[in-house]
């Protein structure tokens, strides 16, 4: 299969860094979300992100006058039917995805390949409801995209090996590496990552120790680059407790119960870095711990 055009569906943090990967590996992209002003927002930083690796001498001025001339933009599902690839980097609701492909169906060209960049959520039910499950994956990329090297590929029950192959290619022109993963709940990343960060949020909760002191513990003694909750919040608090939530769902295991302090801070709306407050408030010059 030839990947030349790619369609992403969602200009939110993961979608414009995707976006961004793609026109900087010389693919035509078709941005889609639901409002201008998220387009134009995802655009704004597709072109600071850029300027920054120019800036580090890592891309130059034609690559990225070039890149940036690769992505259009739309509000239209329907305009993305062209293209060889879709991956879809919307908001972790599974309702909400199966909505956007059953709106995509009608358009596209039956080689097209669908993929999502759910961190959690099963491939072979995601896939199960489209008229292409052989052509469905699981194509998890990690946060900051431009940045971060892996990526996931997770295939359904349904997945045929030419997909696969062809995901595996693409993920490779983009200069990343694959991880290949079964469809279980969380995949290999998050089904590690989410558990510590969720006891870390229950070693605060039970008084263990202050934001402060867990986040130095795990940096300075576990040589982690970024504390379990200052990670949390730059993840985003909901996106965390959806995990948890698909975790414990999914494996019906009470390891995974997510932490009700979690629980709390989301339904406060402090979801981290994006609402400028999380398990830090980002409100002033430098974060302070808010526990």
């Amino acid at each position: 299969m030839s990947i030349n055009k790619v369609g992403v569906v969602g200009a939110g943090q993961m979608g414009n860094g995707i976006a961004h990967v793609f026109a900087l590996a010389d693919y035509d992209v078709v941005l889609n979300d639901i409002s201008q002003e998220a387009l134009d927002k995802g655009i704004a930083t597709v072109t600071r992100n850029l300027d920054r690796q120019l800036s580090r001498g890592k891309i130059s001025q034609e690559q990225m006058d070039a890149a940036l001339a690769r992505i259009s933009t739309t509000q239209e599902l329907s305009v993305l039917g062209d293209t060889d690839l879709i991956i879809e980097a919307a908001t972790e609701r599974e309702d909400v995805k199966n909505a956007i492909f059953e709106r995509l169906l009608p358009h596209l060209k039956p080689e097209t390949i669908l993929t999502s960049n759910t961190s959690s959520i099963s491939i072979t039910r995601l896939a199960s409801r489209t008229d292409r499950p052989e052509k469905f994956m699981g194509f998890h990329f990690m946060n900051p995209v431009p940045v971060m090297q892996l990526v996931e590929l997770i295939r359904g029950i349904a997945t045929d090996e030419e997909t696969f192959k062809t995901l595996l290619g693409v993920v490779e022109s983009l200069g990343k590496t694959a991880a290949s993963a079964e469809d279980f709940p969380a995949f290999i990343v998050n089904r590690i990552l989410m558990p510590m960060i969720n006891e870390a949020v229950y070693t605060l909760y039970e008084g263990v120790g202050s934001v402060k002191s867990i986040d130095e513990s795990m940096k300075l003694g576990a040589n982690h680059p970024m504390g379990p909750l200052e990670l949390a919040d730059f993840i985003g608090l909901d996106t965390c407790l959806a995990i948890m939530n698909v975790l414990h769902d999914g494996l019906a295991d009470t390891k995974y119960r997510p932490c009700p302090l979690l629980t709390k801070y989301v339904e406060a709306g402090w979801l981290g870095r994006k609402t400028q407050r999380g398990f830090y408030d980002y409100r002033g010059e430098t974060p302070v711990p808010t526990r």
